[in-house]
């Protein structure tokens, strides 16, 4: 390690107090679908102490509906701003975005908390809140880096963009907004919660309705109608049976630890009227996963061919087939070699931080990369403190440690990417 790679990560570590009360004032700071203004507010302040361009919009629904990647039924973001702010380098670098998102999903039953959600403690080393692990640590250790190579004297070659960006969790529109504006970059490093892990590929989603059709009849008499419950039990085991033979085809070694690489979850179920009479109607929602390397339309083709196979399996479905819709949001897949330069460059600062080799996999989930690379073409990749399975959960917390040593990991990929004047 040289000696200014080594004064950055002294200085992370002698501020670790500076960012844990970052981090809890990000987090006391609700920011759900809607709501990310004063949490935003809070980036911008700290962003005004760095010698950066700073930029704050609220993204266009107008303009959004014009890019074929946008799918929300999300309608006006009044109040939900993006930021970005870039530190311009020297010349002769290659360019970065780190992006995090500052939207947060909801807290869920506040009984199953031990804290106030929004009311962050510190405790045993842990900071625990709604979105520390999901994933404002994350965004804490990029702001850190940031930082700690601003106060050391680094001077980049490469420009060095920081996006704060708003709906992440309901499909990426903040990203894509952020792609529409202009900012795009040579590579880009998103830090989600991997348990320090490096995710080169993720999968993509997306939302689907399908609508079950049944016979009315009173309950008394049932056998004088169809049951669309006992039908949608019908479409639900043939959807996992789907699901089954679209995992068996990924052969990918990154999927090895997850146990169903790209899942069809059934989220919802809605049916019948009155619970004397024989439900006419059912509705599925759920959300399809896509493996990194197809396309959303494949997916979508292939589960609704599916489902009109059920026909060979009950004459019902020939005269009353499924209806599917594809609604609401969709996640883009990501897919990067392993021996991109991006990988090459973030696992060197790893192996500089920790002494070993990083482990490498695929997310099991979606991320803003998809957006990124698909709509941007911007390499992604992501990275960052926190665990997967505290994300959405209640008691959500994350390490202290490990987020001050992912602000380190970060400030010295910043430096091998982006080239600095020695």
């Amino acid at each position: 390690m040289e000696n200014i790679e080594r004064k950055v990560c002294d200085w992370i570590d002698s501020h670790e107090k500076k960012a844990v009360r970052l981090l809890k004032k990000l987090v006391g700071e609700k920011s759900t679908l809607g709501e990310e203004f004063n949490a935003q507010a809070v980036v911008l302040e700290k962003l005004r102490q760095f010698d950066a361009e700073i930029d704050v919009w609220e993204p266009s629904i107008k303009q959004l509906n014009q890019h074929p990647l946008f799918k929300s039924d999300r309608t006006s973001f009044k109040e939900s701003p993006n930021i970005a702010a870039v530190k311009r380098g020297s010349g002769g670098g290659k360019s970065l975005i780190l992006n995090g998102h500052i939207d947060v999903v909801p807290a869920g039953n506040r009984n199953d908390w031990d804290i106030e959600p929004f009311q962050p403690i510190m405790k045993h080393g842990r900071i625990y809140g709604r979105g520390t692990t999901d994933m404002k640590g994350g965004n804490t250790a990029l702001l850190m880096a940031i930082e700690a190579l601003e106060q050391c004297g680094v001077r980049l070659k490469g420009d060095l963009i920081f996006q704060s960006v708003v709906d992440e969790e309901c499909g990426g529109a903040g990203t894509l907004a952020a792609v529409m504006r202009g900012y795009r970059a040579d590579g880009a490093l998103i830090p989600e919660p991997t348990n320090m892990k490096i995710f080169i590929k993720q999968q993509g989603s997306m939302w689907f309705r399908i609508t079950v059709k049944g016979l009315s009849a009173h309950g008394g008499t049932r056998y004088e109608g169809v049951s669309a419950i006992e039908k949608s039990m019908l479409v639900i085991g043939s959807i996992r049976q789907l699901e089954s033979v679209r995992n068996k085809r990924i052969k990918d070694s990154l999927y090895e630890h997850i146990p169903i690489p790209v899942p069809i979850n059934i989220g919802t179920i809605k049916g019948g009227a009155w619970p004397s009479s024989v439900a006419d109607t059912v509705t599925l929602e759920g959300r399809c996963g896509i493996a990194p390397n197809e396309s959303p339309e494949a997916v979508q083709a292939e589960l609704e061919n599916w489902l009109q196979d059920l026909q060979y399996h009950d004459d019902w479905f020939k005269h009353y087939p499924v209806e599917v819709e594809w609604f609401g949001a969709r996640w883009m897949p990501n897919d990067l070699a392993d021996d991109h330069e991006l990988a090459v460059s973030l696992k060197k600062a790893y192996q500089n931080i920790t002494g070993k080799q990083p482990a490498v996999e695929a997310s099991p989930w979606a991320t803003d990369g998809g957006v990124l690379s698909h709509a941007g073409d911007t390499p992604a990749i992501v990275f960052g403190p926190g665990e997967t399975k505290l994300a959405h959960q209640a008691n959500e917390y994350i390490e202290k440690d490990a987020m001050i040593k992912a602000a380190k990991i970060i400030s010295l990929f910043i430096m091998n990417w982006c080239g600095y004047e020695k």
